[in-house]
């Protein structure tokens, strides 16, 4: 297997195990502000993901994304399917058929304006996006701080708790929606450090 092809085999299973792991958590923040199904429509969504690996890591890099973006599209329900499933597929499209270290802010921010249109949202209302928006921001600053990556994203979702909801299921609970961290910011926050490990090489 080339070097390439272990990358993307890496960090699928790195994200599907991490989901997995942490399927219970997600669906309980989701008990608290939406429809209580984020950790199971997740999981359930790397799981068939996974089942297609095989297949999908021997695709080039846009096709790879792609596969995965259809994928999640196909089996994750709710709101979360089309949303990430947006993300994944926007990321296959912008990016190049090999791709440097430079070129994944510029995809990520396509990919996030392509979400954003989907969920008729922005940073701010209590989403994936309050993850996805500074993740992208730091990537743009610099590229190879990975580190750096994981420790934005991981306060970015943390940060979502004292917000408000504006957009998705959880804006009908107006401020009961306070004090929760939002499921999809934290998902989120868990797939960027799942990335970031199979790129380093930690297990």
């Amino acid at each position: 297997m080339s070097s390439e092809k272990e990358l993307r085999l890496a960090m699928l299973t790195a994200v599907a195990q991490t989901i997995s792991r942490h399927a219970e958590e997600l669906t309980q923040l989701d008990q608290a502000i939406g429809d209580g199904d984020h950790g199971i429509n997740m999981k359930r969504g790397f799981d068939a993901v996974m089942a297609d690996s095989a297949g999908l890591v021997e695709k080039p890099w846009p096709e790879f994304l792609k596969g995965v973006g259809m994928t999640l599209v196909m089996k994750v329900g709710g709101a979360s399917g089309p949303l990430f499933g947006t993300l994944f597929m926007t990321l296959g499209k912008e990016l190049p058929g090999n791709p440097c270290a430079g070129d994944v802010a510029g995809a990520l921010e396509a990919a996030i304006q392509a979400v954003q249109a989907r969920g008729k949202s922005e940073a701010g209302q209590k989403t994936m996006l309050d993850v996805l928006v500074p993740v992208a921001a730091q990537l743009r600053k610099d590229a190879l701080a990975l580190t750096d990556l994981v420790t934005v994203a991981a306060a970015a979702a943390e940060a979502t708790g004292p917000m408000k909801a504006i957009r998705g299921r959880a804006s009908f609970l107006g401020d009961r929606s306070i004090g929760h961290v939002d499921p999809g910011a934290r998902s989120s926050a868990l797939m960027v450090a799942a990335v970031v490990g199979a790129v380093k090489g930690e297990s």
